[in-house]
């Protein structure tokens, strides 16, 4: 089902009646989280970067920031895994780095479900088919998210992505909306061994560098 008309005008109501909600119910964590990240990692607690949206259009996407900056003299700054505090660590591994994106979602460059935003510079690597995860709205969570998160292969997180995109209807986002829930509390899926997410996308080898900044 294509998202237009009626379909799609109920998908971004329904964004922004649980956004407003949750934003509203987390404030408190909320408050709490960028306390500590300014205690443990510093400012800014906030990590922004542009990322592509629906039709590949830029925009900034907003998260806590789960790492230090870049510096020689501490770890390698090559990888982000030794980057990754142990704060950061647990934010990401509930999910809770991803609460601020909620500001995304009432902004509508974001739904809550919809294909993880990645990074810009792998637009050229996309394949005709792979670029076609762009024609919705990227999503906090996924159908790629409930199956199997960072801890897969690009291949099959491009195909989850595709399927959403080609089979999307709201019981479905319902559904991933559920399914997430079970996972995060879980905490499964969160990262590859040895990466804070996933290797960098090679669209000529499907595979892995050092990933970048804060990617998901």
């Amino acid at each position: 089902m294509r998202q237009s008309g009626i379909g799609l005008g109920l998908k971004r109501v329904t964004d922004l009646v649980i956004a407003g909600i949750a934003l509203v119910v987390a404030a408190p964590l909320l408050l709490v989280i960028a306390a500590a990240i300014a205690a443990t990692i510093g400012r800014p607690v906030l990590f922004v970067q542009v990322r592509p949206g629906r039709n590949a259009q830029p925009f900034r996407l907003i998260k806590f920031r789960t790492m230090r900056h870049v510096d020689g003299a501490v770890g390698d700054p090559r990888h982000d895994a030794s980057r990754l505090t142990r704060f950061g660590r647990f934010l990401r591994s509930t999910s809770l780095d991803e609460l601020p994106e909620l500001l995304n979602v009432l902004a509508g460059t974001m739904s809550l479900v919809g294909p993880r935003p990645l990074l810009m510079q792998y637009l050229p690597r996309y394949t005709a088919d792979q670029m076609r995860r762009h024609e919705v709205l990227p999503g906090l969570t996924g159908w790629a998210q409930i199956n199997g998160r960072n801890a897969t292969t690009w291949e099959d997180r491009f195909r989850n992505d595709l399927w959403y995109v080609d089979h999307w209807s709201p019981w479905l986002d319902f559904r991933i909306i559920a399914l997430t829930l079970a996972a995060v509390a879980g905490r499964r899926g969160v990262s590859q061994e040895g990466h804070a997410t996933m290797p960098e996308f090679h669209a000529e080898a499907g595979g892995a560098s050092a990933p970048r900044d804060e990617s998901s």
